[in-house]
């Protein structure tokens, strides 16, 4: 009876902690990107609806606007903060994408009538939006659970989102054999059915202890070991006509990569067990060790700023630095988003052939992972080890995009490609760093809804840099609706390498803003 109760009391610990939590987390993230497959079905959309570019471009905008503002779902979750926050977020998400999802399926079948563009509009709108739940529960979560490490874990859930467009492309391709109705259908019920799974396992668990940085490392090695096998998978299949075989056997290795963190999980949980048998207090004991070298620091004359731990939405709006990193984000999200979402224009423009830009479009969600991994990661690093505080992290990486945007106005051959790798990598690093900086100056009660607001100038500076910018002088510098040249997005990424340095001087105002804070932040986050 006793080894029977203590094998329940394992079970029910493996399956309720912060480390079932993460890899719960991760396999939701890893098919959260729906709105990243928007050009897998949009040719049939166009095709069953007989829209022309213009219709079809409105049901993009709303996606885009969906996919990023997410303010309601941090509002859901700081409202059920007592501990059923992520599970009621992660219900009204999947609700939203099997809604928005099945309906445009059921219109393109043919299995409803024809809806009006603007019905068709608030579908996409509302399957979007669900990225939005499932991202603000998880990312929130594990920066509850792992306070310390805020941006390694923010990176690999961005990571994972970033990856999750590929994942679920090479589960359609292998699957649906290029079905696309199939694969609004497919989209409808996987990103639905897995967060109703896995949602009672996303959890907040506040503990001290454990070899946090030692698993957190494993999960980046596996992150990064899914990114690699998918670029590989991406530029073979555009050089090498794979057969069903091939795969399914490419499939199933891509599976046992998603699967290995279990074994992490299993781990993490032996050496937290162990650790609590062969020293009960261990937690005390650390926290003591912690709070001692705090004191002598603070006794040496340094003064710790008072810290708004539970800062809400109009608080932080309240706050000069909440509008810096709002004016940051405009001009680095903006001007990437600007960028993917005419990728294939400037490649035809420049006479990249077919093959060419659509290799470039597939690697954009690698480069954008590495940038949202790398960004948390070096940024954890460097702040850890150096003390190095984090906006100085977007002020390098908009120097490096305004780089990125004159090489591509250059127009010398391959520049598309230099110029799109620099572009990804900055860009998809500031969805990283932009939710743990704010974390760390708003606090962590109100966090979701804080930088889901933020998140806004993500479409904000896309609509002003895509459509008043790129657009209107493409428009400008074509005839007969084509236009072929350098000269045809010269002067739009020049301008677009203008906005990045402005955003560049507006972030190192930041950093300057907030470097005592950051001195101070690393004093009282062991304490956290």
């Amino acid at each position: 009876m006793r080894r029977r109760l203590e094998a329940m009391e394992i079970s029910t610990y493996f399956r309720r902690n912060k480390w079932t939590a993460m890899a719960a987390s991760v396999w939701i993230q890893c098919t959260s990107g729906s709105s990243y497959c928007f050009g897998i079905y949009s040719p049939l959309l166009k095709s069953s609806q007989s829209y022309d570019q213009s219709t079809l471009d409105s049901v993009a905008f709303f996606k885009d606007a969906g996919a990023n503002i997410g303010v309601l779902s941090g509002f859901l979750y700081s409202y059920f903060a007592s501990g059923d926050g992520p599970i009621v977020v992660l219900a009204a998400g999947a609700i939203q994408c099997f809604a928005g999802y099945f309906l445009m399926w059921l219109s393109v079948t043919g299995a409803l009538p024809r809806p009006p563009p603007g019905l068709m509009c608030f579908y996409m709108l509302l399957a979007a939006h669900s990225q939005t739940f499932f991202n603000t529960a998880d990312v929130v979560t594990a920066v509850e659970n792992f306070p310390g490490s805020r941006g390694t874990v923010v990176g690999i859930m961005k990571g994972f989102l970033g990856l999750s467009g590929a994942i679920l492309i090479q589960i359609f391709r292998t699957l649906f054999n290029g079905n696309s109705s199939s694969f609004l259908l497919m989209l409808a019920l996987l990103p639905s059915l897995l967060p109703l799974l896995l949602m009672f396992f996303v959890q907040v668990h506040h503990t001290r202890g454990g070899d946090n940085l030692r698993y957190l490392k494993a999960f980046s090695f596996i992150v990064m070991s899914v990114a690699i096998f998918l670029m590989i998978v991406i530029i073979g299949e555009h050089f090498i006509t794979l057969k069903f075989s091939t795969r399914i056997i490419l499939f199933l290795l891509l599976l046992l990569l998603l699967l290995s963190p279990l074994s992490v999980v299993f781990k993490a949980h032996l050496t937290e067990l162990r650790t609590r048998s062969e020293c009960p207090h261990h937690d005390e004991i650390r926290l003591i060790e912690e709070i001692n070298p705090l004191k002598n620091k603070i006794g040496q004359g340094q003064t710790l700023l008072p810290r708004v731990e539970n800062m809400n939405l109009f608080q932080a709006m309240s706050t000069s630095e909440f509008w810096l990193l709002f004016l940051v984000m405009a001009c680095a999200m903006g001007s990437g988003l600007a960028t993917v979402n005419n990728i294939s224009q400037i490649g035809s423009s420049l006479d990249y052939s077919s093959t060419e830009t659509s290799t470039l479009v597939s690697l954009w969600s690698i480069w954008n992972f590495l940038g949202r991994f790398g960004g948390g990661y070096m940024s954890d690093y460097f702040l850890r080890e150096q003390g190095c505080a984090r906006p100085f992290f977007i002020a390098l990486t908009l120097a490096l995009m305004s780089v990125g945007h004159v090489i591509i106005s250059s127009g010398f051959p391959g520049s598309l490609h230099l110029g799109s790798v620099l572009i990804g990598v900055c860009y998809g690093s500031q969805w990283s760093l932009m939710p743990t900086i704010t974390s760390e100056l708003f606090g962590i009660r109100h966090f979701g809804t804080i930088f889901n607001t933020v998140a806004i100038a993500s479409p904000v500076g896309s609509f002003f840099l895509s459509v008043r910018v790129v657009g209107y002088i493409y428009d400008m510098e074509s005839s007969s609706g084509i236009c072929k040249g350098r000269h045809c997005f010269m002067l739009s990424f020049l301008i677009m390498a203008f906005t990045t340095t402005i955003g560049f001087f507006i972030s190192m105002a930041l950093f300057f803003r907030t470097r005592m804070f950051y001195k101070q932040f690393m004093l009282m986050r062991t304490l956290s």
